[in-house]
């Protein structure tokens, strides 16, 4: 069988509508804090990944087991996004989902999602996912922005975007509140 190719090909897809409801928000906000907090890390070896100076939010993982209809969910989006725009081949859930937190203050510097010293592949990240989870009013800053792409995502509460995890990325300071959100990376086999 020959693959078919996506109609159109796009790196960074910005859901129309929201994928979740305020209520649904609420219930992944509740899974997340209801599991161990940690220190948001980076992919840096020599500090085990702590790195104030280029992120910092609290992050959780919500199991599989707790929250199987938002992974179903995000499973049928993601078969969708994909073959309407990356193309990518064999992609799949292969990560449990992340909570993140950015407090005041909170951050996430330029880095991209794809492990780029090759220690942990296959799979492969492909495809990245960052749903907002919090109402826009409960927050300032916090902004999502592509370096690629060269733009600023604005995100309304319960909308996600799909990216390449190749892109370089970011998440601006957050200057008032709190930004909540999902997390989510889609691998497979090595891109060709």
């Amino acid at each position: 069988m020959i693959p078919t190719e996506p109609r159109w090909r796009s790196y960074v897809v910005l859901t129309n509508n929201p994928i979740f409801t305020p209520e649904q928000c609420q219930m992944i906000i509740n899974a997340g804090r209801s599991e161990p907090k940690e220190m948001g890390k980076t992919q840096k070896k020599e500090d085990e990944g702590l790195d104030i100076q280029k992120r910092t939010s609290h992050i959780s993982w919500i199991p599989f087991k707790k929250m199987i209809p938002m992974y179903k969910d995000i499973e049928r989006i993601l078969i969708s996004t994909n073959a309407n725009h990356f193309g990518f081949e064999g992609v799949k859930i292969t990560e449990q989902a992340q909570y993140t937190e950015y407090p005041e203050g909170g951050f996430y510097d330029w880095h991209v999602d794809s492990d780029l010293s090759f220690e942990h592949e296959p799979p492969v990240r492909k495809i990245s996912m960052t749903c907002l989870l919090s109402p826009e009013s409960e927050f300032e800053g916090g902004h999502l922005e592509m370096m690629d792409e060269n733009k600023i995502i604005k995100l309304k509460q319960g909308q996600a975007i799909f990216f390449a995890s190749f892109l370089k990325h970011r998440v601006t300071p957050v200057s008032k509140g709190n930004r909540k959100s999902l997390v989510m990376w889609f691998g497979g086999p090595p891109l060709k």
